[in-house]
């Protein structure tokens, strides 16, 4: 009878431990922060030294100053409400991404509205929410902060070079240090590529996991050298339906994108231009809210 207590005692104790140690690395998954490093001030580096020129005009939908033009309108396409920028500069270092916080980590995150706030954007979307996972490259401003080969590597990464061009990798094919010294300043490792050399390269079946096929979308393509498009759809509510990634696809297309990659979306994709936010970001329909996320990319000084 003693031993049948005993054994009864330590399942108990067995199973608290497990449960304890589930929960804590549930927690620890995608809860509890952890910053690795903290980005130095050397590392956000201020192109050129430059601050906003005292010449920049801006209205409610545009931004010109002598290095960078940004015009943005508000389009309907498949029922849903799209926001488009056309954005033009002379120095490809004023397309960057940041870190929420200026800290590469677990689960640290902040509104794409305040990382972009604290970083000088111009324009900046939410980018590929790398803290959401825990395999796959993340390249930052020329910086290597994890290097191990994402698990649905099939959806390809989109590599920025210093020049400013785009093109779409693959993890299993290429190192992050190849990738470094190939000139890649930044990479976005979300996906999957809309638009490769001029052409729609996704077809009406495919979607993120198990996503549904209409949803808020966040994509940045390239249009011609130093010519950028970002394009961010509303999703979700009665007034916009969401578009499925080959819908967002086509019109990156019919923009004129060469290249166009889909970054995070659902209730991350969130567009923030000339100190606000610009549209409707929601995870339920009901609320409209930004989610915070672990990057942004941006234009800006």
């Amino acid at each position: 009878m003693k031993f049948f207590k005993k054994k009864y005692v330590y399942s108990i104790i067995f199973s608290i431990v497990l449960i304890a140690s589930f929960t804590y690395s549930m927690l620890k998954t995608f809860v509890l922060s952890e910053t690795i490093s903290t980005v130095s001030n050397v590392t956000v580096q201020k192109t050129n030294n430059l601050a906003v020129p005292e010449s920049a005009k801006t209205t409610t939908n545009s931004y010109v100053d002598e290095n960078m033009e940004i015009k943005l309108e508000q389009i309907t396409s498949n029922d849903t409400q799209l926001y488009v920028a056309d954005i033009k500069v002379n120095n490809p270092e004023l397309l960057k991404t940041a870190l929420a916080n200026n800290q590469y980590g677990t689960n640290v995150t902040a509104k794409t509205s305040e990382t972009a706030q604290n970083n000088n954007a111009i324009l900046a979307v939410n980018g590929d929410y790398y803290g959401a996972n825990s395999t796959g490259y993340v390249i930052k401003n020329g910086v290597i902060y994890r290097d191990t080969v994402r698990d649905n590597a099939s959806n390809g990464d989109l590599a920025i070079y210093k020049d400013g061009s785009f093109k779409i990798i693959y993890e299993n094919e290429i190192s992050a240090q190849q990738l470094l010294d190939d000139g890649v300043v930044n990479l976005l490792a979300f996906g999957p590529a809309l638009v490769e050399n001029g052409e729609v390269v996704v077809d009406e079946n495919t979607e993120v996991g198990r996503a549904m096929s209409s949803n808020p979308r966040t994509s940045i393509g390239i249009i011609d050298e130093n010519h950028y498009i970002i394009i961010v759809g509303d999703g979700r509510t009665s007034e916009s339906k969401g578009l499925s990634l080959y819908e967002l696809a086509q019109v990156m297309k019919q923009y004129g994108a060469k290249t166009a990659y889909n970054l995070d979306g659902g209730g991350s994709s969130s567009l923030y231009f000339n100190g606000q936010l610009i549209n409707k970001p929601t995870t339920n329909g009901k609320t409209i809210s930004e989610r915070a996320v672990s990057d942004i990319v941006y234009f800006g000084y």
